[in-house]
């Protein structure tokens, strides 16, 4: 996912803001200024990816108030990856409170469908942004093409091994439509590449980075010795590969490419531990999603999906002014 997640329930408009309606209209204060309360629901609350993702939503909260439009982001998600019920709940708690619309990055495709399809029918529209939900009752998905990312691992671990050599792809969970893509891609990618072989694809990593190194660890114990490369595809599964790794003697010995940034990749492509990451980009996604609602609400037409991106960041383009700007968001600005 650029990430720390934060739990943080409530936040941010510079002026107070009624509460506003079921109905998603908003409320008109004196002044004739539109205003509105969105909740901004995370996947967790513990990734970089999400803080990134929080920092782009209240940019455009402020954008739009300096435009004469109140936004109230309330920034609230669970704490777990894995947690689909507290999510649930997260998201039937702002439908009981009456929000303007949800933006909304859903745990499992399938789980969510439920809630998201009961808030439109209490009139709240929703937002979908960085995994997928299998409903069209939404607005819009806001999001990376990340069937695109996963093919850019491949590539990248193609031309880094010769076209040949062994390699395992360790997965992130069941349910999640954004890993779940660029498991596939990731996949589809190595077809063209008739000299890698694929020595394991159906273990899964889990929601966290320690659940990751136990299952990292086991797959290496097993297949270590004769794999040449490995991808994960999130931050969590990618971080605890690297641990296991560097327990195991093997950081640097074979080709490793992750999915989403952190100091800590950085630092292992420094070390040549690692080799690459895909790279989103979580603020300008948090930024689009919160401006794709609000429009909405004020009546314009928004598309249907809304692609922010994606590049992989490798050892040969980690110091391009692109690849900098896209590593180091300005977080700190908006989040205090």
């Amino acid at each position: 996912m650029m990430h720390v997640r934060i739990l943080a329930a409530g936040l941010l408009a510079v002026m107070s803001v009624a509460c506003g309606g079921g109905s998603g209209t908003g409320s008109t204060p004196a002044s004739g200024a539109k205003s509105y309360r969105l909740a901004v629901i995370p996947k967790g609350t513990t990734h970089e990816f999400w803080k990134s993702i929080h920092a782009g939503a209240v940019k455009a909260s402020r954008e739009l108030q300096a435009q004469g439009t109140q936004v109230d982001v309330i920034w609230k998600g669970p704490i777990r990856e894995d947690d689909r019920e507290q999510q649930i709940q997260v998201v039937e708690g702002f439908v009981s409170q009456g929000v303007n619309g949800i933006v909304l990055a859903p745990l499992d495709s399938r789980a969510l469908v439920r809630p998201v399809e009961e808030a439109r029918r209490a009139g709240i529209p929703t937002v979908i942004f960085d995994s997928a939900l299998e409903s069209t009752d939404i607005v819009s998905y806001v999001a990376t093409d990340n069937r695109k990312g996963g093919r850019l691992a491949a590539e990248h671990m193609g031309q880094v091994l010769g076209g040949k050599g062994k390699v395992l792809m360790l997965r992130y969970q069941e349910g999640s439509a954004s890993t779940e893509a660029r498991e596939a891609g990731f996949l589809d990618g190595l077809k063209t590449f008739p000299g890698i072989t694929l020595v394991s694809s159906d273990q899964y990593a889990g929601p966290t980075r320690d659940t990751a190194k136990r299952a990292a660890e086991n797959l290496l114990n097993r297949f270590g010795n004769d794999i040449q490369g490995v991808f994960c595809p999130n931050e969590s599964s990618a971080a605890g590969m690297l641990l296991a790794l560097q327990d195991l003697g093997k950081a640097g010995k074979l080709t490793f490419i992750g999915f989403d940034a952190s100091q800590v990749f950085l630092d292992a492509m420094a070390r040549k531990e690692m080799h690459g990451f895909v790279l989103q980009n979580p603020f300008d996604m948090g930024y689009r999603a919160v401006k794709t609602m609000v429009e909405h609400l004020a009546g314009t037409k928004v598309e249907a999906v809304i692609d922010t991106g994606v590049t992989i960041i490798t050892p040969e383009n980690m110091e391009t002014a692109e690849s900098k700007r896209l590593l180091n968001p300005p977080i700190a600005e908006f989040l205090q």
